[in-house]
């Protein structure tokens, strides 16, 4: 589905991304997980196209995304969670959740209904502002928002960051069934073991812009993780 050749970016004089070659299948949840500071927020905006690439190609279902604007990537059905959640604090839930309609490729301008059994909370706060929200609800406040396109891939990063458990839980629901039972493609961001062991199925290692190891989540065993993971 979505195909990364030669990719390399810089911030500064630093060489962020370097050399990438990626294969993001349809219809699975890939996790890329490294330490702090390696790249995987510069990476998931190089997707986005909120970060220009320096050189390489972007392709997504046969499609060159290297020069497209990032809100042309959104109508091709790519949504997008950032780190921080970025929901606008001074527009409600509502008009909040409408932003993510004006990408649609069917040009509908109701909110799907799906969002609200996901995220019930969401409905009964449908007039409060985004900024008065707690981090989780924000959070399923910004993964609606990216719904609200109807996307065929779906891209996280960090949606467990500052949330409480029972939330962080409750997320992890939602992304297994959009993943496992509606055939939502995932890409995620994710520091939490557990969380990023029982959500996805794929993994991806970068370590100082490189790609260092990928596979089936089986396949993480305790030597990568305490290569390339842990602290």
């Amino acid at each position: 589905m979505l195909s990364l050749r030669r990719v390399n970016q810089y911030y500064g004089q630093s060489h962020t991304l370097r050399d990438l070659d990626m294969d993001f299948p349809a219809g699975r949840c890939t996790c890329v997980m490294g330490r702090n500071g390696v790249g995987k927020t510069t990476f998931m905006q190089c997707i986005m196209g909120l970060s220009p690439l320096r050189s390489g190609d972007l392709e997504y279902q046969g499609r060159d995304l290297t020069r497209l604007p990032a809100e042309r990537r959104a109508q091709l059905g790519i949504g997008y969670v950032p780190q921080g959640r970025q929901v606008f604090p001074q527009l409600t839930v509502a008009e909040n959740l409408q932003l993510g309609l004006s990408a649609r490729r069917d040009g509908k301008k109701r909110v799907p209904d799906f969002i609200f059994d996901l995220f019930p909370i969401l409905r009964d706060l449908l007039g409060r502002r985004g900024g008065d929200l707690s981090g989780g609800q924000q959070q399923q406040l910004a993964i609606g928002r990216a719904l609200a396109i109807a996307p065929d891939l779906l891209i996280l990063d960090e949606p467990t960051e500052g949330i409480q458990p029972n939330i962080v839980h409750d997320i992890g629901d939602i992304l297994i069934r959009l993943n496992r039972e509606l055939g939502l493609t995932v890409i995620l961001v994710e520091q939490k073991l557990p969380f990023a062991r029982r959500v996805a199925d794929r993994f991806l290692i970068l370590d100082r812009g490189r790609l260092m190891a990928e596979g089936d989540m089986d396949a993480l065993g305790d030597d990568l993780v305490k290569e390339y993971l842990t602290v």
